[in-house]
């Protein structure tokens, strides 16, 4: 129950997790070629598009936050989904796993 509680909850309400629109999320990873940019979505919404430099890891990945944690908490990190559903949920995650600055892409990819 509390698992599914922690789902069910908005999970963008860190400090460290901002929303960005389009424009400012695209500015933001264009301007540096080593930015921690993950598309949270399937390998198949993947395969159909995806911003340079994405790493592709699935929220629906039973190994999601193992696969995460190998980023540096410390660096600014940008993810993003279909819609901004998982992208959201896997912010807050990360939140609480101790990054520190999380942005995530309003409405999605």
């Amino acid at each position: 129950m509390g698992l599914f509680s922690f789902f069910s909850n908005n999970t963008t309400t860190s400090d460290a997790i901002q929303l960005l629109d389009a424009k400012t999320f695209r500015a933001a990873i264009a301007a540096n070629e080593n930015v921690q940019v993950v598309d949270v979505r399937t390998a198949m919404e993947f395969q159909q598009g995806h911003f340079d430099n994405a790493i592709n890891i699935s929220f629906f990945d039973s190994n999601f936050v193992t696969q995460m944690e190998r980023f540096d908490k410390s660096k600014p990190i940008y993810l993003y989904c279909k819609s901004g559903n998982r992208s959201g949920k896997a912010a807050g995650l990360l939140a609480a796993k101790g990054f520190e600055e999380i942005y995530d892409l309003k409405g999605g990819y």
